[in-house]
């Protein structure tokens, strides 16, 4: 049995690749069966410990199970707030195959979910991109996101400490695009041809009736139903969502407060990963289209990337 250390998991989960194979995945297989458990710490703290099974019948069974503690960041020296391990076993007998770092495939398997919807969603003419958020995943967003839009010429990035969006552009600079902090986040947003959100946030950051016509709005964060990034105008003017797996979608609030909201219905959660990677679905319908696009997460993606992992 193999282990992957989290270097060896960023070496060969290229972004490329790994977007291509989740493609591949999508477009050829179904939703293997679930299984998820979550547990905070004392019932009531913002600490959480995961597990995540995902069974493919014949294939591979993954295994992920990891901490989620906000205030790792702010410990000296700061340690990644996601932090675990994922296992892939043989889903005929049961033997273990492989184990890798989880906070590093976390990262790998987020980013490219997002990028295959930008690929699929986002308008083939998209300059800038804008970031919010400054944290782990950000720099993994910006590599995978311009891996498959090299359209992409600028770069902007917004966080609420200005400091940290400007150390991010710094470290950026291998990126075929320009990158750079910004500051004013309503000044930014209706120049941004795809918004890309990877926050912590409670509150609505993105205003829909900022965005111009064909913006693709990528929503990453908000993974509770107390949690927004976009408020209710990105539902609105888009009309429809899109999500990477209808499991669990309205466990997002930024899906759960449209519908609660009443602007837009069940039905018009129109399309998942499967749905467009098959071709059931076209996707974007025009070039003036808002495309709004909730990344949900799940097991069967990390069975997919650490399936793509050990035959990289």
């Amino acid at each position: 049995m193999r282990h992957y250390d989290a270097e060896q998991v960023n070496t060969l989960l290229d972004y490329p690749s790994l977007v291509e194979a989740l493609r591949k995945a999508h477009a050829t297989g179904t939703m293997p069966q679930l299984d998820v458990t979550v547990l905070s710490e004392n019932g009531n703290s913002a600490n959480m410990f995961v597990s995540l099974i995902a069974w493919a019948s014949g294939d591979v069974i993954a295994v992920k199970l990891v901490g989620v503690f906000p205030g790792n960041t702010a410990l000296t020296p700061p340690q990644p707030s996601v932090q675990g391990l994922v296992a892939l076993l043989d889903a005929t007998t049961g033997a273990p195959i492989a184990t890798c770092d989880g906070a590093a495939l976390t990262f790998r398997k987020t980013a490219a979910d997002s990028a295959l919807g930008v690929d699929l969603l986002a308008r083939k003419d998209a300059e800038t991109l804008l970031v919010l958020g400054a944290g782990g995943l950000a720099p993994h967003v910006i590599e995978a996101h311009t891996s498959v839009r090299p359209s992409i010429k600028r770069v902007l990035i917004w966080n609420r400490n200005p400091e940290k969006a400007r150390a991010l552009a710094a470290r950026m600079n291998h990126v075929s695009a320009s990158v750079e902090a910004i500051t004013s986040l309503d000044e930014a947003l209706p120049q941004a041809d795809i918004v890309s959100c990877v926050t912590m946030a409670t509150e609505p950051m993105v205003r829909g009736a900022l965005l111009k016509r064909g913006t693709h709005v990528d929503l990453i964060g908000a993974y509770m139903p107390n949690m927004r990034e976009a408020d209710d105008d990105v539902a609105r003017r888009a009309g429809r969502i899109f999500v990477d797996a209808h499991n669990n979608e309205e466990g997002s609030g930024d899906v759960a407060g449209p519908l609660a909201a009443g602007v837009v219905t069940r039905e018009d959660i129109v399309a998942d990963l499967f749905d467009l990677c098959s071709g059931r679905h076209a996707g974007r319908e025009s070039a003036d289209q808002i495309t709004m696009y909730k990344n949900v997460g799940g097991g069967h993606l990390d069975m997919f990337t650490a399936r793509h992992l050990m035959r990289s």
